[in-house]
């Protein structure tokens, strides 16, 4: 069973990796090779996403084999992150990094939730009450990529 917990220093190189390694598994559902190698061509480093980890509200999501998921958010609601790892994704796990998100900003005091979603991560958004707002093409690295602005405005 897993556990949602607040970030630690050490779980940023699990998370780097998870990241990357996501990218390049369970979004090849929706997006290219070169689209993925665009969007992560390397792990990150966990040095430089623990300073950025470190000042959000980042939570995580352990399991008996380690770190599975995890999500940051924002002060001002933005939902930056969510990734499950791959043999975690259809397992509740993103639902449960969600529900704590959600708690953490109602406990902020703040109305709403938003986010950029993957086409991969829409439908996730949809059944939690999301409405899409935009469809945006970014470029990374050259490579167009498809992603969608969405909120829910009553959490």
């Amino acid at each position: 069973m897993e556990t949602v917990r607040d970030y630690r220093r050490e779980d940023a190189g699990p998370i780097c990796r998870l990241f990357y390694e996501t990218v390049h598994s369970v979004n090849l559902a929706d997006y290219s090779p070169e689209q993925a190698r665009a969007w992560a061509p390397v792990p990150p480093d966990p040095a430089a996403w623990h300073g950025r980890m470190s000042g959000r509200h980042t939570l995580v999501a352990e399991g008996d084999d380690g770190v599975v998921g995890f999500v940051e958010l924002e002060d001002d609601g933005n939902l930056d992150m969510l990734y499950c790892r791959r043999d975690a994704v259809g397992r509740g796990v993103g639902s449960l990094l969600y529900a704590a998100a959600e708690e953490r900003a109602k406990g902020l005091g703040l109305r709403r939730i938003f986010v950029e979603a993957s086409i991969t991560a829409r439908p996730f958004f949809e059944r939690r009450g999301f409405r899409v707002l935009s469809r945006n093409v970014v470029v990374r690295r050259g490579v167009e990529l498809v992603n969608f602005s969405m909120e829910k405005s009553q959490i």
